[in-house]
């Protein structure tokens, strides 16, 4: 499981490291669109890269208020409190602030760029149908996402997938502005145009599919950590296969913050299983039996 482990984190900067090379490789399309300007590569560039250090720093309370959470203290909820607390006090992990959403779908996320600065979040849902075994493997795959630095890699990539979307824009305006701005004959300003507009069309696409690679790697981490916490991955087994069951839409369902939640809020339809940030959970809970064969 540790070697499953180091693999997840390797290949997800692997990941980020090619998705910054894709915006470079933006920006570079924008400097050639106007006409070699390679002001407007360097601006791009480092507009995107601010953007999705604006979303970095303050992208975790923009997911907490999109959900409509609510903070809470020990004496609202000791059940939901004292889990945490004793999850927090076995991984030595400072204990995060804790949040309820309203909602009957069952479903639960942490956000937070450090264990100093996390917040875990459940919703009533998920809260009425948990056994207290059950919930105990939810929260340590939240908590998990926390020591794993995971929530960090969240935002930074989702920063960087809405910088993409906004170049991608800028790009097909300026392919067909400057298109039609170019002289020249018809056949090249034709082909100048589609190139803009492909790699317009081509770069969210993208962005999409590597925001989905990187979230399902980092569940199925969260599951092994998390399983590792509570001795228990049958716990956790047994609570994906109810989040299965019970599977609904939430309320605020949001699609830039669908990747923080443990299971997905969406309505399913072929378009969301094709940039799904989630693994399938039967291909959870069958990982999750492997390793409870380990213990």
């Amino acid at each position: 499981m540790y070697s499953a482990i180091a693999r997840n984190k390797r290949n997800t900067w692997f990941i980020l490291i090619g998705f910054v090379l894709v915006l470079g490789l933006l920006g570079l399309v924008g400097g050639w669109l106007a006409g070699n300007n390679w002001w407007i590569t360097g601006g791009v560039v480092i507009g995107a890269g601010a953007y999705a250090a604006f979303q970095y720093f303050f992208a975790g309370r923009e997911a907490l208020a999109m959900a409509g959470a609510v903070q809470i203290e020990k004496s609202d909820d000791p059940r939901l409190w004292n889990t945490i607390e004793n999850l927090c006090i076995t991984t030595g992990t400072p204990m995060p602030k804790v949040y309820v959403v309203e909602d009957d779908a069952p479903n639960a996320f942490a956000t937070g760029r450090k264990p100093e600065e996390a917040a875990i979040a459940v919703t009533t849902g998920l809260r009425r149908i948990m056994t207290d075994r059950e919930l105990e493997g939810v929260l340590a795959h939240e908590l998990a996402h926390i020591r794993n630095y995971d929530i960090r890699v969240s935002l930074l990539v989702f920063g960087l997938v809405v910088a993409v979307g906004l170049i991608a824009d800028i790009l097909m305006r300026m392919a067909f502005f400057g298109g039609m701005r170019r002289g020249g004959n018809n056949q090249a300003q034709l082909v100048f145009m589609l190139f803009g507009i492909v790699a317009a069309i081509v770069a969210p696409l993208l962005a999409g599919v590597v925001q989905a690679a990187i979230s399902r790697q980092r569940e199925y981490l969260a599951d092994a950590t998390g399983a590792l916490t509570t001795r228990d991955p049958e716990g956790l087994g047994s609570a994906l296969a109810k989040l299965q069951e019970h599977a609904q839409p939430m309320r605020k369902a949001n699609s830039s913050m669908a990747h923080l939640w443990i299971s997905n809020p969406l309505r399913a339809n072929s378009l969301n299983r094709l940039f799904a940030t989630h693994p399938p959970i039967p291909d959870r809970i069958e990982r999750l039996h492997e390793i409870g064969g380990r213990f």
